[in-house]
């Protein structure tokens, strides 16, 4: 078995969901938790997680006026993707550490394909080409109407690029994510977001806890890894 075909030893749970659905503050509660239990994690996010892919980030939620086109967001969110696993979460799940990420590929589809229109199947293949068909283990979809959620985003002291995108615009990314939910029932596990953080926190470690067992067991194995791999970073706030 090559080095690319080899399974990777850790764990990859990406956090998804519409603006202001909570989930970068569960990033950092789960964070906390699995820390606790003893666990390395690699707390990163999209786009973004290395220098290079937080300047596509820059540039992708920059307020400036110049229309993006959905073609152009799509190829610069994918391009930091790839960056980011290469230099981020393949060498972390290389070293069984738990890697969080701050939203991932299902986010690219559902912004970029349900709500700009492109298409779905063509992203999934560009997808797989830009992670090498690295998946999450785990995903832990947050979800609250999106009136609540963009009354959240738009109180922030700071707004982006998609925080002006009509109501309608942001429908339609919940309207996908739920999709890709329906698609994905073993992955994508959906948590009602509206409730106090500690209730969501609870339903979080509920759904992760069994997942853990995959650890668990690697670990009977093999030495657990005693520090966070070199390349971690630790950035709370992803593409909202």
């Amino acid at each position: 078995m090559t080095k690319h075909n080899r399974p990777p030893r850790g764990l990859f749970i990406t956090l998804e969901g519409i603006e202001g659905c909570g989930k970068s503050t569960q990033a950092k509660l789960l964070g906390e938790y699995l820390r606790s239990q003893g666990h390395v994690t690699v707390e990163t996010r999209e786009p973004g997680g290395t220098p290079l892919a937080e300047k596509v980030r820059s540039v992708l939620l920059d307020r400036a006026d110049e229309p993006v086109a959905p073609e152009t967001e799509a190829f610069l969110v994918l391009a930091a993707r790839r960056q980011h696993v290469t230099q981020v979460i393949e060498p972390a799940l290389a070293q069984g550490a738990i890697v969080l990420c701050d939203r991932f590929s299902d986010s690219t589809l559902a912004y970029q394909g349900y709500a700009r229109g492109l298409n779905v199947p063509l992203l999934e293949r560009l997808n797989r080409l830009a992670t090498h068909a690295v998946m999450p283990h785990l995903t832990l979809l947050f979800d609250l109407p999106v009136a609540t959620g963009l009354a959240r985003r738009r109180s922030a002291s700071e707004t982006n690029r998609l925080d002006r995108e009509s109501l309608r615009f942001h429908q339609k990314v919940r309207a996908g994510f739920l999709d890709l939910a329906k698609r994905h029932p073993a992955r994508i596990k959906v948590i009602p977001s509206r409730a106090s953080k500690e209730t969501v926190a609870r339903a979080v470690t509920r759904i992760v806890t069994p997942a853990l067992n995959r650890i668990h067991s690697t670990d009977h194995q093999t030495a657990k890894p005693r520090a966070t791999p070199s390349h971690a970073t630790q950035v709370r706030h992803a593409l909202r």
